[in-house]
Order: C-alpha cells, then structure tokens, then sequence
C-alpha cells in the first residue's frame, strides 16, 4: 500500500507544471497593479468582483487542460476540428494581442528595478528591454526545462513573500477604517466613471481567456520533460493548484493595498511610470516598517518576471502551433524539430516587436496606466469570443462524453458567457455614446 502511495505521488508530481506556469502568467498587472489599486481605492469592496471572475474564468481556462487529457490533442487541434474559423480568429487576435501584453508586463517589471539603490538611476525602458533579453535568452538556451523550473521558484517565491507581508499587515493592523469599506467603501467603485478600472481589473483577473490554450501546449513539453503522460484527475489536480495560488495571492495584493493606502488610493496610478513603482514601494514601506522593502520588492519583481516569461513563450508557442497544424508539418505540440525552430523565430520576433512598442511608448509618453490598461481591457473584450470558443470545443463530440462538462460546469460556463459579453457591451456603450 505503500508502495501505490508512493508511486502514485510521484506521478502526480511528474504531471505538476503547466498549472504552475499558468499561475506564473495570471500573477503580474492584474495582482500587482490592480488588485493593490482596487485595495487603495475601495478597500474590500471589490473582493466579490474579483472572486466572481475567477469564478466565471474558471471553466474556460480549464478547458485548455482537461481537452488535452482526455484526447491527447492539443485545444488548437481541436479549435480546428470544431470550426474552420476558430484558428484563424485565434491567430488575429494573438498577434496583436501578445504583443502589447508582452511590452506592457516587461514594462512594469522594469519600473520595479528602479527600486534597487543601484540602478534607481536607470532609465526604465532600458531596464524593461533587459528583463526581454534575459527572458528570450532563457527560453533560447533552457526551452520548457528551464520556464518550468524557473517559473516554479518564481511562484513560491511571490506566494510566500506577499503571504508574509499581508499576515505582517493583519496582525498590525490597517492605517485607515478599511473594515467599512465591507460595507461601502467611499468613494463607491459602482459607478460608470469606475468602468475605466473594473474593465481592465477583470480583463487580467486572473488572467486573459485566451491563456486557455496555453497549459495545453505545455503539458506536451512536461511530458516530455518528464517522459509521463498525465491523466485526467493529475491534469486536473495540477490546473486547480496552479488556480487556487492566482485566487489566494490575489487577496493577498489586495490586503495589502487595503491595509496600507486605504483612502490615499486614488492617485497611486498617476505621474510617470517610475512615480508609480517608487510611490508603491514607498507606501507599503512607511506602512510596514523599511524590513517591508526586502519583502515587497522582490515579491513585485518575481510576479512580474513571471508574467514576462510565460507569456513570452506562450504567446509564440501558440503561433508556431497554428503555424505547424496549416502547414500539416506536425500536431504544433512543440516537438523538436520544425516546431522548435517555428516557436524561437516566433519568439525573437515577439522579443523584437515588443522592444518597438517600449521605445514606441518611451516616446510618445505614455504613462503606465495607459500601457498597461489598455491591453488588459483589450483583453477583457475579446474574452467572450474565447470563452464561446473553449466551451464550445470541450462539450462537442471531439470529447469522450464522461469528460464534458456536466450540468453545473455548464451552467457555470453560460454564466460567465452572459457576463463577459454584457460587461463588454457595457463599457463599449458607456465608451462611445
């Protein structure tokens, strides 16, 4: 009996990746930025908005993993097998999408460099170009073995790290009344004036739809890594453990935006990009105590590090695939071969174009906000077609019917259908007329 529990737990470990490397993704602007920033401003009025999209994310970005399990084909296969014009709409949106999201998140991760003494002086961008650099090198040089062991260490670290700063927090005590703000926080954040933030804060909370696809393709790499196929409970267990970090570290960015700038909020996002990081470290530490930086800083750097990585590999990776599935050269699983060499031009093609859209911002002055909230409400408004694509995949014939989603997941999933696309409507409408 021992012996099967053994084995059995060492399987399970030999499945534990792709869940933690989308965790690694899901833990950057949206937490950082805008779970710190919906703390500060509203307090914990924003707790259940941010629970409830995690929720209705839930069956679609779980699609990615359970597809793959129970097929053995990758969700882009079966994007192509559903519906002719699944890939192509997959493809368009993905090319200008990941882009931006690249730049936006390798922004943030060099702003938060200029918090360390020596290189305070830096020019941000410059510093932005060098996390890309380092990035595309350790992609180049290590492939999935080194995104996977990398990006574990990097999600431990940040968990562990803002776990101690939001428990140091609750046994301190906040500045401000924030437990009113269960209540009603003042000012409201339930008006339109407030789309401007809850579009974008749910466009990454916990992450764009379209990273369904994503754990997919990775589980092709981990099982090669680790020459183990996982079953439909391990891909399970392993998607949901990656998840319930983004949800429980998620709290922990708000707590701390909620105990330490509660009322003082609403100007955090304002002034340069460099304001921001410097003001953000700055609040937590007059908050906390100076101990707080060695906390803080590199919490905030690894999320975004994080971020940068993944989605630098995720994004290409997901092109090459499509580009392999066309061509019929391969399953686009990321084999070696064409497939490999598809993913690192498409990967230094993405480093490259992401540095243009950093000296494109440097020049045109755009702030951080802007950057980075644009492509987190772009993100949010094309969630509903993702989220139509995944749920439409996993409930066809494609799939062993024991492996569908049942009533409830369904229910769930048209949930969160109706709310994506009403919320969408909604701040198109409030945008325009």
């Amino acid at each position: 009996r021992n012996r099967n529990l053994v084995m059995a737990s060492s399987t399970l470990r030999r499945s534990i990746g792709p869940g933690i490397l989308l965790a690694g993704a899901c833990i950057g602007g949206s937490h950082l930025m805008s779970s710190t920033t919906a703390g500060a401003r509203f307090g914990f009025a924003l707790v259940g908005l941010i629970l409830l999209t995690n929720l209705i994310k839930y069956p679609f970005l779980r699609v990615g993993t359970r597809f793959t399990a129970a097929t053995g084909l990758s969700l882009l296969e079966g994007f192509q097998q559903r519906n002719p014009l699944y890939l192509p709409l997959y493809l368009a949106v993905s090319l200008v999408t990941g882009t931006f999201t690249i730049a936006a998140v390798s922004f943030v991760a060099g702003l938060l460099l200029t918090n360390i003494p020596v290189l305070s002086a830096q020019d941000p961008y410059g510093l932005s170009i060098g996390v890309l650099v380092v990035s595309g090198l350790v992609l180049l040089l290590g492939h999935y073995r080194a995104l996977d062991r990398l990006s574990k260490l990097l999600v431990v670290l940040l968990t562990l790290l803002t776990g101690i700063g939001a428990a140091s927090l609750l046994i301190r005590g906040p500045i401000g009344d924030v437990a009113a703000s269960w209540v009603g926080a003042d000012p409201s954040p339930w008006t339109l004036a407030n789309l401007a933030f809850l579009i974008p804060l749910m466009g990454w909370m916990p992450g764009p739809v379209e990273m369904c696809v994503w754990p997919s393709l990775w589980m092709f790499s981990r099982a090669r890594d680790t020459d183990h196929t996982a079953s439909p409970q391990e891909a399970g267990f392993d998607f949901n453990l990656g998840y319930g970090v983004t949800v429980v570290t998620a709290m922990f960015f708000v707590i701390l935006g909620a105990y330490t700038m509660y009322g003082t909020g609403d100007g955090m996002l304002a002034g340069t990009g460099v304001a921001f990081a410097q003001r953000l470290i700055r609040l937590y530490t007059e908050a906390m105590g100076g101990w707080a930086a060695w906390v803080i800083i590199p919490a905030a750097f690894a999320a975004m590090f994080s971020t940068t990585i993944t989605c630098l590999d995720a994004y290409p990776r997901s092109i090459a695939a499509i580009q392999g599935l066309w061509k019929g050269e391969d399953s686009g699983d990321a084999s070696p071969g064409p497939q490999r060499r598809r993913f690192n031009v498409w990967m230094v093609l993405h480093l490259l174009a992401a540095i243009l859209a950093l000296v494109l911002a440097q020049s045109t002055g755009l702030t951080v906000t802007q950057f980075v909230f644009g492509a987190m409400t772009g993100s949010f408004i094309t969630a509903p077609l993702f989220a139509w694509m995944a749920m439409d995949t996993i409930n066809s014939s494609l799939v062993p019917e024991e492996h569908r989603y049942g009533p409830l997941m369904r229910g769930l999933s048209w949930f969160g259908l109706v709310f994506l696309s009403g919320s969408s409507l909604l701040f198109i409408a409030n945008a325009f007329f």
